[in-house]
């Protein structure tokens, strides 16, 4: 076996970011080769995520970035099994690597799409499976969005205090002058679904299956009013459903005496065009 000499072990330790004994080991398998031993550490990774697969990751980090020009927006969570590991300095740095990724995606999402990312010549699935050799723990992307705006508009963004949960909104604008306009609103806007949940914009985008479903459980309520009567309590109960959690008719957060559609409506108008919220996207981790 060929002797490793401390220089090389904190050599590769800067490297891979790994443990002495971990970095001195693999020097030792690999006869002192620094490139076969940090594939070693990689292999790690990747056997410490097979044998944890069927562990649950409800712990993790939210992360949401920016272009210089604010025309595109990404969002990605970075999941781990324990809240000890999420509040590690390596998790936390392999976090705000996978915003970069995120941001530099060519896809809108799919986490396999970011994975594949490429930047300096490193793809985000090399940082993963180092984070998971580092961590010991099965560590994942939980999800991933990616705005872009092709015109006039404003993206919102808003991640809670905890990095556990956030939103992003699009939203588009009559022209530059309402954009700016309603700049804070969107964020407004953004932090208002994080914390109110909303199911879509409006009601045309709540799925027809999911609608049915709950026109039969109020129906079920019903049952045992006169016949005649069932239709327009149930009519009513959709109504009042669709209002609760569609977005546009949601009373705002930060005023409850409008809707965020009226609110959005008023903060354009005052500045001499019109926008609309044209989608949204919440992520939560856990």
């Amino acid at each position: 076996m060929a002797e490793i000499n401390a220089a090389t072990v904190v050599k590769l330790r800067k490297m891979s970011g790994q443990g002495m004994m971990d970095c001195k080991k693999a020097l030792e398998e690999t006869g002192g080769d620094l490139e076969k031993a940090m594939e070693t550490l990689r292999k790690k990774g990747l056997a410490t995520l097979a044998k944890r697969a069927d562990r649950e990751t409800t712990e993790g980090r939210l992360v949401c970035n920016r272009s210089a020009d604010g025309k595109t927006v990404a969002m990605a969570s970075l999941c781990s099994e324990t809240d000890f590991v999420s509040r590690s300095d390596d998790f936390i740095a392999a976090t705000e690597k996978l915003g970069d990724y995120a941001l530099a995606c060519t896809a809108d999402s799919g986490v396999e799409n970011l994975a594949a990312t490429v930047i300096g010549g490193r793809a985000f699935s090399d940082i993963h499976h180092e984070v998971v050799s580092k961590t010991g723990e099965k560590v994942g992307v939980g999800d991933f969005v990616r705005y872009s705006l092709s015109g006039p508009g404003v993206i919102g963004s808003y991640v809670h205090f905890n990095y556990k949960v956030g939103t992003i909104v699009q939203i588009e604008t009559s022209g530059d002058a309402v954009s700016a306009a309603i700049q804070v609103l969107a964020t407004d806007i953004a932090m208002h679904v994080t914390a109110l949940k909303p199911i879509a914009v409006d009601k045309d985008g709540v799925d027809p299956a999911f609608l049915l479903k709950e026109r039969e459980i109020a129906a079920e309520l019903v049952k045992g009013k006169p016949a005649n009567m069932i239709d327009k309590i149930v009519d009513g109960k959709i109504a009042k459903f669709l209002k609760e959690n569609c977005l546009v008719d949601q009373p705002f957060v930060k005023d409850d005496t409008k809707s965020v559609a009226q609110m959005l409506a008023d903060t354009a108008k005052a500045a001499g065009g019109t926008a609309k919220i044209r989608r949204f996207a919440r992520i939560e981790i856990g």
